[in-house]
């Protein structure tokens, strides 16, 4: 129910600052006087993959399991040592791990189940670590919001799990933007340029497309491609901005081959921010039979210079007087190891800033907004993208709980 690892290559300062953190010194090395209870939420591709990078790190317990699949719960249960007792399946499931007496969760099932889980995690009194995006729809953007300052509230961590601020190379480029190298930003251009994923027809549920990341097809399940894939390109632009957009404008398709879901696939978008900055965004997932391969970052053109906050590429800050260059490494599991040990010492540290929270909803309300203006054909302005409020309703009627 979770994200593969083949598919991923401010509105306040505190937008660029926050998630720049990588591990600490000696993070990595230093052994927790006591391992914290981690129950996870989503078994599937990348929510199992994370179960191992969990253990690895050492400072955890994978002390329960919760998928909507038997077979995807018992498969991560058996890799870590958890009892059948505590391998809880159906929608409901996750209830069930929360009231298994663990301490912490992992969120990684798909997104439009986001905030019921998040709330009741919080509730719980649990630690909350997750995924992106939040939420597929305006309204459990707020909930996740919200949930987020309750959890603040009452001394509980909220990490949000982005991976190409927690990079070395991306954070020295953006440390030299902001200190003038590349002189004033005067455009932002991001992409992401990718594959996309099986859309089969529909069945008497929605069970069948539940896993094998059918769900990023369908906007209200996991917010489509624009929602759950280029939102990682739409963010390092942001991080790079230091602000959130305020209106979009642009145009997007379908043309994925067999298309049954209702998500677009190609995106040519054109957001701004409050100062007047420009940023264009390019996204395509489509079968691609070129070799080229995936392309995701955003291409930074100042008056002075040029710069590169990349996923996979070569982070990259370039003046008539220096160049910086250095390659972004494994960034999928990298960036993944860095949060989950920060998470770690968030908890362990009891440090409950939670700077993540405003990235995450920040930036899914900019790809929210980005993709509503492009299924439009229209501009379209965050102010009344909030005054809709619009739900995306789901079916689950048929489905197990």
């Amino acid at each position: 129910m979770s994200a593969d690892p083949r598919t991923e290559p401010t509105r306040r300062e505190l937008l660029g600052a926050g998630l720049a953190a990588g591990i600490a010194p000696g993070l990595a090395s230093a052994e927790p006087a006591a391992r914290i209870k981690l129950g996870l939420i989503g078994c599937g591709g990348r929510g199992g993959w994370l179960a191992g990078l969990f253990a690895r790190d050492g400072g955890y317990e994978l002390s329960a399991v919760a998928d909507y699949f038997q077979d995807a719960a018992d498969a991560c249960g058996e890799a870590h040592g958890v009892p059948a007792s505590r391998r809880f399946t159906g929608l409901d499931g996750y209830k069930r791990l929360l009231d298994a007496g663990v301490e912490a969760v992992a969120l990684e099932a798909p997104p439009c189940f986001y905030p019921d889980h998040a709330e009741a995690a919080v509730a719980a009194g649990c630690h909350v670590y997750m995924a992106k995006p939040v939420a597929t729809d305006v309204p459990g953007v707020k909930r996740i919001e919200a949930a987020a300052a309750r959890a603040a509230a009452r001394k509980q961590v909220y990490l949000v799990d982005y991976q190409i601020p927690t990079d070395p190379g991306n954070q020295e480029v953006v440390r030299r933007i902001r200190a003038g190298a590349i002189g004033r930003v005067a455009m932002l251009h991001s992409h992401y340029l990718t594959a996309c994923f099986p859309d089969p027809p529909r069945g008497a549920n929605l069970e069948g497309v539940l896993r094998g990341l059918k769900w990023v097809n369908d906007n209200a399940l996991g917010g489509g491609y624009h929602g759950n894939a280029c939102i990682h390109s739409v963010d390092a632009a942001m991080w790079v901005a230091g602000a959130a957009p305020v209106a979009c404008s642009g145009a997007s398709a379908a043309c994925r081959p067999d298309r049954h879901a209702d998500s677009h696939d190609v995106f040519s978008l054109t957001f701004e921010y409050p100062d007047g900055l420009i940023h264009q965004h390019h996204g395509k997932h489509l079968p691609d039979q070129s070799g080229a391969g995936d392309f995701c970052g955003c291409l930074v053109h100042g008056t002075a210079g040029y710069a590169i906050v990349s996923y996979a590429a070569k982070a990259t800050a370039l003046t008539p007087q220096d160049a910086y260059r250095e390659d972004v490494v494994n960034l999928y599991e990298a960036g993944a190891v860095r949060n989950i040990a920060e998470f770690r010492r968030c908890v362990t540290e009891r440090d409950t800033s939670n700077p993540t929270v405003r990235r995450a909803v920040d930036g899914c309300l900019a790809v929210l907004l980005g993709r509503e203006a492009g299924r439009r054909r229209r501009r379209l302005t965050l102010r009344e993208l909030l005054r809709e409020n619009r739900s995306l309703p789901i079916d689950l009627r048929g489905l197990r709980r």
